[in-house]
């Protein structure tokens, strides 16, 4: 019987989690407003484009680098077999196609959990210890309006951003390739790429990264706003936050993924 309890215990706890991130997705929703010059105050906008430049400027170079290693990876995995069959010209479709519907925006989701998530968390599970947090609400501040909503309006608009960078890097790398291995030059790299990708196949990746940005700031900030306790807490919350969001980031994935295919837009 215990461990019926146990498990359902854990049942709740998760609900409750979900929950609880549902109401802050709205409240920061409807807080966004108030971000914007002419209908929120100066300092908010402020805040939001400091956000901007720690989520997007600083992350640009990692980005950047890894999309490089990925795209020749993949370029040269997927050659590896298609040279046996005389298509290692398929290589191009392999890798613009993949960098645009999953490979950007799930390499720039990893990247920006790693760095943005677990600071927003290890920043408001700091302020929760140091009680800055009832402090903001003892001043009739909303700590959502204050702390989160700069996060979520500087994530929606990097993290596509981001993610098209990390597109641009990744087909980059297979012109590398392409060039070590046929010669080819980059005007008729580019004519390929062109060929094998539609709108369609970025319009699903810039979709995924907005999800993907969503989840990485509510996650990173409901955990930080679960701490209790002193340093270790903060600690904690800050690991639970990367991995709590990059399982998430995962499963919002393989959800858009089955929604476009299932309607056609993978085809």
């Amino acid at each position: 019987m215990n461990a019926f309890e146990d498990l359902g215990s854990v049942v709740i706890q998760q609900f409750a989690y979900v929950g609880g991130l549902t109401g802050q997705f709205w409240s920061g929703v409807l807080a966004l407003p108030r971000m914007f010059p002419i209908m929120g105050k100066r300092g908010r906008w402020q805040s939001a484009l400091r956000q901007m430049a720690a989520i997007g400027v600083a992350a640009l170079p990692m980005i950047g680098i890894m999309a490089l290693c990925a795209g020749f990876i993949l370029a040269l995995q997927g050659a590896a077999e298609l040279r046996r069959f005389g298509a290692l010209r398929y290589v191009i479709d392999l890798v613009a196609i993949g960098f645009t519907r999953e490979l950007g925006p799930l390499l720039t989701a990893i990247v920006v959990s790693g760095r943005s998530g677990s600071a927003f968390s290890a920043e408001i599970g700091t302020m929760m210890v140091t009680n800055e947090i009832d402090a903001l609400r003892t001043m009739a501040l909303d700590p959502i309006e204050f702390v989160l909503a700069p996060k979520f309006l500087a994530a929606l608009i990097m993290v596509p951003c981001l993610t098209i960078m990390c597109n641009v890097f990744g087909i980059a790398a297979g012109a590398g390739f392409m060039y070590l291995s046929t010669k080819m030059n980059l005007v008729v790299y580019i004519r390929y790429v062109f060929d094998s990708i539609v709108l369609r196949d970025v319009f699903s990746g810039l979709v995924k990264s907005l999800a993907f940005a969503t989840i990485i700031v509510h996650v990173g900030c409901r955990e930080g706003f679960k701490v209790q306790g002193g340093p270790e807490a903060v600690g904690r919350a800050t690991t639970s936050a990367v991995v709590k969001s990059t399982f998430l980031v995962i499963l919002a994935d393989l959800f858009f993924t089955v929604i476009f295919y299932l309607s056609g837009w993978s085809g």
